[in-house]
């Protein structure tokens, strides 16, 4: 069958809509670039996962400027912030909020209110995340996936929009509480922060040790914010873009296990080195994180060449290797690079 042709794109009030989101966006990146040295990359995915409503988990080690990143992007935008440190000893009402006694004003009876928690922000950091016991994290799971936290069996919803960006030390490891497949998955990306070049670190040192502190403008503010999450939906992508979405997914799982058929499409190295692949919440992510991506490229339609862009950060942490894989020092994002490669970008349906 012939390839299906490209989706009309966005018109009339929603094609202004566009521009003003590039223009806004262009603008919230500048603005961390006055703090932010380099780490483009890093700095531009998280915009997406914020455009398309996800969160975001960063890996790397100390000094990077996680948390600089994170709480820059929050002040470029008129948004609400609040920053949690996990350690060992924390509660989940240390994050949700509790609930005091209080004396009535009125009828001077005691009653009981709830004091909201750090979570009742509009973009949370949660730093080192790992270092949280199971509980505090699944309070945490709570709050991603519904918007929402129960204290004491009452339900109440976090404000709009709300983002978690969590960060994350790759080494030591004692005394850390590792995520769970089904949290991690929460995440639409994992996003590896490395070393800065040789001229921006010497940039970084520059900046840091003079008088000089700079700090960003404000240039979006919460509704705007909502806006250009609405608009990412109204974006079209064609099924030839779902389905290469869907491919890369499904083709990251071994099959198998209880009883699962395996697909014949499936290459031998993931048979090999792969426990479990993404679910479906990875092409989900796939499409919507590539439509965020196409509108700041100023396209109106997303590409194949978007879902490309954004397919390592969205699979890295949904690819379960396996002792094979550690003894032969493979990690995830070789598995996906290689399916990359393997998965022709046009496939005809």
């Amino acid at each position: 069958m012939p390839v299906r042709a490209e989706p009309v794109g966005l018109g009339g009030d929603d094609a202004n809509a566009v521009d003003r989101l590039r223009a806004a966006s262009d603008s919230i990146l500048e603005e961390c670039g006055k703090v932010i040295v380099g780490q483009k990359d890093v700095m531009e995915l998280l915009l997406i996962a914020l455009l398309s409503q996800g969160h975001t988990l960063l890996v790397g080690v100390p000094g990077l400027a996680k948390t600089l990143m994170i709480r820059t992007l929050a002040d470029s935008m008129n948004l609400t912030f609040n920053r949690v440190q996990f350690t060992p000893d924390l509660i989940p009402t240390d994050i949700t909020g509790t609930r005091m006694i209080e004396d009535d004003p009125e009828t001077h009876r005691p009653v009981f209110k709830f004091l909201p928690g750090p979570l009742f922000a509009n973009v949370v950091l949660a730093d080192e995340v790992n270092r949280t016991p199971p509980k505090t994290q699944s309070a945490l799971l709570e709050a991603m996936q519904e918007k929402q936290v129960t204290v004491a069996g009452v339900r109440h919803a976090l404000p709009e929009p709300f983002f978690v960006l969590a960060t994350q030390n790759p080494i030591e490891q004692e005394g850390t509480y590792p995520l769970p497949e089904a949290q991690q998955d929460r995440f639409m990306f994992t996003v590896s922060v490395g070393y800065p070049s040789e001229e921006d670190e010497y940039r970084i040192i520059e900046a840091t040790t003079s008088a000089a502190r700079p700090h960003p403008n404000r240039v979006v503010g919460g509704e705007e914010l909502l806006e250009m999450q609405r608009l990412v939906r109204k974006v079209p992508a064609a099924g030839f873009v779902i389905r290469y979405a869907m491919k890369l997914a499904r083709l990251t799982r071994p099959g198998g296990q209880d009883g699962e058929p395996a697909d014949p499409n499936v290459p031998d190295f993931v048979k090999k080195y792969v426990t479990w692949g993404a679910g479906p919440r990875a092409g989900q992510n796939l499409i919507l994180a590539a439509k965020a991506r196409a509108l700041l490229r100023g396209r109106t339609y997303v590409a194949t060449e978007d879902v490309k862009a954004v397919a390592l950060p969205v699979l890295r942490h949904r690819v379960v290797t396996n002792y094979n894989a550690d003894a032969d020092r493979v990690t995830p994002d070789e598995i996906v690079r290689k399916l990359l490669a393997l998965v022709p970008a046009r496939a005809q349906e």
